[in-house]
């Protein structure tokens, strides 16, 4: 008897965590939908992933716009199958100290990172509960942690995505399916290549335990154990950092040698 395709949808799955996430995705055999609002790295991204042929699909989505993004949901499953994943990658972030944080940027950043999860989270849910369950990771951040400079919008957003999670984890459980987060650290993706100066990535460096950035893979195997039934079966409303030992750093020594 042939085993049904895992299917798992990717929002922000065009670059950085999003794009690693499908191509490791894609390695195991499940098959993804990316959304992503960049029609530019959607084409780059299809270019990509053109070997795996009729297991990947692409769609433009702006996560904020519940429609649109319940007819994406709607068209994947048509297309690929019941869906079994969801990785909530879709994001923007911001480094502007409080005072010069305004109320129009604060609305942005939590309308796209946390009512954007929400809304794509709550159509993918509805049908797994109707199809025998499955497992939601949504991407939120260290910065939702530990407070941090500069992140009022951002941290307060990731934090909020965390909080969601747990009770999205606690309310879905009864209906099979898993919650989970996964806050990264410093990850070398496009976004943070645009925000992270000179001075905040030495900054990173010295307060990281690894001393250094992850990549986008790292985080994509994060992913991929929370996703799959097999391995992580008994895991739900956790957040599991994937930061390079940041949020468990106390003193550092920095001035001492290793």
């Amino acid at each position: 008897m042939a085993t049904e395709p895992r299917v798992c949808i990717i929002t922000g799955g065009a670059s950085g965590i999003g794009l690693a996430t499908a191509e490791r995705l894609l390695a195991e055999g499940w098959r993804t939908a990316l959304f992503d609002r960049d029609e530019a790295a959607i084409a780059r991204a299809s270019a990509q992933l053109a070997a795996h042929g009729e297991s990947v699909s692409f769609q433009a989505l702006d996560i904020t716009d519940e429609a649109a993004a319940e007819a994406a949901v709607e068209r994947a499953e048509a297309r690929l199958g019941p869906l079994k994943g969801l990785v909530n990658s879709a994001g923007i972030g911001r480094d502007t100290p409080f005072f010069e944080t305004t109320p129009a940027m604060f609305r942005q950043i939590h309308e796209i990172n946390v009512i954007g999860t929400f809304i794509v989270s709550k159509s993918v849910a509805g049908r797994m509960r109707r199809t025998g369950g499955g497992s939601i990771v949504n991407i939120a951040s260290v910065a939702g942690i530990p407070g941090n400079i500069g992140r009022s919008a951002y941290g307060s957003s990731k934090g909020a995505v965390i909080a969601l999670s747990k009770t999205m984890a606690v309310e879905l459980g009864r209906v099979g399916i898993r919650v989970n987060a996964i806050a990264p650290g410093p990850i070398e993706t496009p976004l943070v290549q645009t925000v992270h100066t000179p001075a905040l990535r030495q900054e990173w460096h010295d307060r990281v335990i690894l001393r250094r950035y992850g990549t986008a893979e790292e985080v994509a195997e994060a992913n991929v154990f929370l996703l799959d039934e097999a391995k992580s079966s008994y895991v739900t409303g956790q957040v599991l950092a994937v930061d390079g030992g940041f949020t468990a750093g106390g003193l550092m020594g920095l001035d001492r040698e290793a």
